[in-house]
C-alpha cells in the first residue's frame, strides 16, 4: 500500500517516541513535530482507520504490525541517508533535513544500492 509522506512521517515519529517513552499520546506527537493538537488528532484518526495504529482507552498510541513495518523502513532510510550525506561532507543539520525529504521519494531499489554501497564502504574503514 502506498501512503502519503505525512503518514510516513507520523508513523516514524511514533516509532521514535515509543523508543524514548513507555507511552505515546497525540500531544507528544504534536510537541515533537511542532504541529497543532487538532491536526495531529485528524491524522491519528486517518492512521487508525487505515489500520496503521491503535489507540487505547487512555489515548496511548501503538503501531500495528503494518504501521511498524512502514515506520521501521522510513527510520532505517532516514538514519542511513543522514549518516551517508554527513559522511560525504554535508553539514549534519542539512544532511538530516535532506534525508527527511529523500527517504520518502527514493525507490526501494535505489535505497538498497545505497545501503549496499555504504555497507561495503564500512568494511574498508
Amino acid at each position: 500500500m502506498k501512503i502519503q509522506e505525512s503518514a510516513e512521517n507520523y508513523l516514524e515519529t511514533i516509532l521514535i517516541l515509543s523508543e524514548k517513552n513507555a507511552h505515546v499520546r497525540s500531544i507528544d506527537i504534536a510537541n515533537e513535530l511542532s504541529f497543532t493538537k487538532p491536526s495531529v488528532s485528524v491524522a491519528m484518526k486517518k492512521l487508525r482507520e487505515s489500520g496503521l495504529i491503535t489507540v487505547d482507552d487512555d489515548g496511548f498510541i501503538s503501531l500495528t504490525a503494518e504501521g511498524l513495518s512502514i515506520a521501521d523502513r522510513m527510520y532505517e532510510r532516514h538514519k542511513l541517508l543522514s549518516d551517508w550525506l554527513a559522511y560525504l561532507g554535508v553539514p549534519r543539520d542539512i544532511a538530516v533535513e535532506d534525508a527527511c525529504r529523500i527517504e520518502h521519494v527514493i525507490s526501494q531499489e535505489s535505497f538498497e544500492k545505497i545501503r549496499a554501497h555504504v555497507t561495503e564502504m564500512k568494511e574498508h574503514f
